[in-house]
């Protein structure tokens, strides 16, 4: 079984990459962030002709979430949002699909440490976490996936002392990756790769990808029981070599049955 998470930066501009990708990568469970795109506006027919179906959260021009499922796989008890967290945001949907609760969220960015963006990631940061909380005491098998905006640690950035104390890499950001690992879940793609300068996203500015100068801010979190089932983990640069490419990449994790 395999699952990815993907900021896309805009399904409407990035479908024809995500059915490209899924031909070629035909993953169990694909979580995509930052559609862009109204509810109603979800381009189901084109992801069931791909062979997937979906549970999404749309919201035009910013956010959105959606959890893509591949035929023959259950998608059940989809929740969407955080329960008991009133946020216009949308920005986390969850599902079960094959025995394994799958979260699929779009952290909020901050902005800047100065920004009035800033005390909202933090205070979201808590709802999500007291959320997770209650998911794995009902769920053992849960898997955590998506744009974190969280590089967890200075191997996670190419430049740790630009960055120090600013957005994505500030300590109480690092803090509540921290805590979100205290709940019981592990990195998974630290589990088989300890190597430097391995990235998610990469600015579209200054060449930025070709000199790989990045953040690993794209992460699937995963519990115990799900731990054990885990063969390997790696980032896809593939598709930010594509035309008009998200700025983001695929992160692919695959479990043993």
């Amino acid at each position: 079984m395999r699952l990815a998470t993907w900021n896309v930066n805009s399904l409407k501009v990035r479908l024809p990459q995500v059915l490209q990708w899924l031909a070629e990568t035909p993953v169990d469970v694909l979580c995509l962030q930052e559609l862009k795109m109204d509810q109603d506006a979800f381009p189901l027919a084109d992801i069931e002709a791909a062979g997937y179906r979906a549970a999404w959260l749309g919201q035009k021009t910013y956010n959105g979430v959606a959890i893509l499922v591949r035929d023959g796989h259950s998608l059940d008890d989809v929740v969407p949002g955080i329960p008991g967290y009133d946020d216009e945001q949308r920005r986390v949907i969850a599902a079960t699909v094959g025995g394994v609760r799958v979260i699929c969220a779009y952290f909020v960015n901050g902005e800047a440490v100065d920004s009035p963006k800033y005390p909202y990631k933090l205070a979201w940061l808590a709802e999500l976490e007291r959320y997770v909380a209650d998911e794995l005491a009902r769920h053992p098998a849960l898997a955590l996936l998506g744009d974190y905006n969280i590089a967890p640690d200075d191997r996670d950035v190419y430049d740790p002392e630009a960055w120090k104390d600013k957005v994505l890499c500030s300590v109480p950001e690092r803090d509540a990756f921290r805590r979100l690992i205290g709940l019981g879940l592990t990195d998974s793609f630290r589990l088989f790769n300890q190597d430097e300068k391995q990235y998610s996203w990469w600015d579209y500015r200054a060449m930025m990808f070709r000199r790989n100068l990045g953040l690993r801010i794209d992460h699937i979190l995963i519990s115990d029981a799900l731990k054990a089932r885990a063969t390997e983990c790696v980032i896809d640069k593939a598709p930010r070599k594509w035309e008009r490419p998200s700025d983001h990449t695929p992160v692919v994790l695959t479990l043993a049955e």
